[in-house]
């Protein structure tokens, strides 16, 4: 399998996808709807502060009324979020999800679990706000995403049954 038509860069091992290069990272993060007005120049910006998470399937990434420390793009895998009192939805290859409680500072409204071995792409808050406070174009794209989806997105949702969802799922 390969990342985005990179040729013969393995991405899977062992269950995981194998460790992605600065590029490859790049790549990923165009093909992630939270970032979708994001030029290549501030995509790279972007990559740079994205690490590489390798998470077991069962394994617990977050709980509910955990402090909101990372916003998580899953590279491979799938990961369950469920809300206690039984809202439950899960975030598959290129979903984003914790985007809304590092936006507004607010502590976890629900539990993160991986049902599969997953990798994901961590954005730690404090790079990622230090990222925003020195590059307002990337502000920008970022509240012109969440506030006005691309028009291909919001066709896509409306062939879909309206449920509940994080600011972006995959």
């Amino acid at each position: 399998m390969t990342l985005c038509g990179c040729r013969g860069v393995s991405m899977i091992e062992s269950g995981f996808v194998a460790r992605l290069t600065r590029i490859q990272r790049v790549v990923y993060l165009q093909s992630v709807d939270l970032f979708a007005y994001c030029s290549a120049e501030q995509m790279v910006r972007i990559a740079d502060i994205a690490h590489q998470e390798r998470i077991s399937g069962g394994e617990r990434i977050y709980s509910a009324n955990d402090p909101a420390e990372a916003l998580y793009c899953v590279v491979s895998g799938e990961v369950c979020l469920e809300r206690e009192g039984g809202g439950k939805r899960s975030v598959s290859r290129n979903g984003t999800f914790g985007v809304e409680e590092i936006l507004s500072d607010r502590l976890r409204s629900e539990d993160a679990r991986a049902e599969v071995d997953t990798s994901v792409l961590a954005i730690e808050a404090d790079d990622f706000f230090d990222l925003l406070a020195n590059n307002i174009e990337i502000v920008k794209a970022l509240f012109r995403q969440l506030l006005c989806p691309p028009h291909w997105m919001q066709e896509a949702e409306a062939e879909e049954p309206a449920v509940p969802r994080e600011v972006v799922a995959g």
